[in-house]
């Protein structure tokens, strides 16, 4: 299973530059957003938004503007309803992507991601298109701490986890995707520092890319789709190179 996570590209964009950190900054605000208005701004009674302050304060958000985030979704200060979109399309040489987003205004949307589609060799498809080679799983990644693998696999096991892997400093933990938020805290609890907790597609198979143009012209599209404020997380099947 090692591999398939997106870690070592959300580490890329943790490290990168502001620009870069400003759009994961606006991107969890988002989430935040809608999390306190369906389930409230208490984390002692609103797990999804106690594994949303996790996740925010692992990518160094500040404290100050994840109170102010949960304050101003709870009060009237937003007066902005933000909708689920996912589209399904292909990219370069049938590369399978599958784009989740949040949006105030669908239509502005729905423009855009069908513009990065035509413009970078690609094209958007029907809902059903592409997911059907993709599996919802929950993916928990940990710092490893140094213990052993028996200790490793016994804490995960006790955790709800079905599998895990351990590469170089990183944990990587399978579970169900309704899972998460407990096999998460969990570990937490254990001791572990939680990197990232989410419900992740995981393809099926992976397609490789071996045309110098098609390469250039995925890798437009993963950053026009990643620099939307509209997207919020982007899948796909290809096989991408280490960097």
């Amino acid at each position: 299973m090692s591999g398939h996570s997106k870690w070592s590209n959300i580490k890329r964009k943790k490290e990168g530059n502001d620009a870069a950190k400003a759009k994961i900054f606006t991107k969890i605000g988002r989430e935040m957003m809608v999390c306190v208005k369906e389930g409230g701004p208490d984390p002692a009674n609103n797990s999804k938004l106690r594994d949303l302050i996790q996740k925010a304060k692992s990518n160094n958000v500040p404290n100050d503007n994840i109170e102010r985030m949960i304050k101003k979704a709870a009060g009237e200060g937003d007066k902005n309803n933000y909708e689920t979109m996912v589209y399904e399309g292909y990219g370069p040489n049938g590369v399978a992507v599958i784009v989740e987003c949040l949006t105030d205004n669908k239509n502005r949307t729905a423009g855009d991601i069908r513009h990065y589609f035509d413009k970078f060799g690609g094209n958007l498809g029907t809902s059903g298109c592409v997911s059907f080679m993709f599996e919802q799983k929950g993916i928990v990644v940990l710092e490893n701490n140094g213990a052993d693998e028996d200790k490793i696999m016994e804490d995960c096991l006790e955790s709800g986890a079905s599998d895990f892997s351990i590469e170089d400093d990183i944990i990587e933990i399978t579970c169900e995707p309704n899972e998460v938020s407990d096999v998460n805290h969990a570990m937490t609890d254990l001791g572990y520092k939680v990197l990232s907790a989410e419900a992740e597609q995981i393809p099926s198979n992976r397609v490789s890319l071996t045309d110098e143009e098609a390469v250039k012209k995925m890798n437009l599209l993963l950053e026009a789709l990643e620099d939307n404020d509209d997207v919020q997380e982007v899948y796909h099947n290809w096989d991408m190179p280490a960097e």
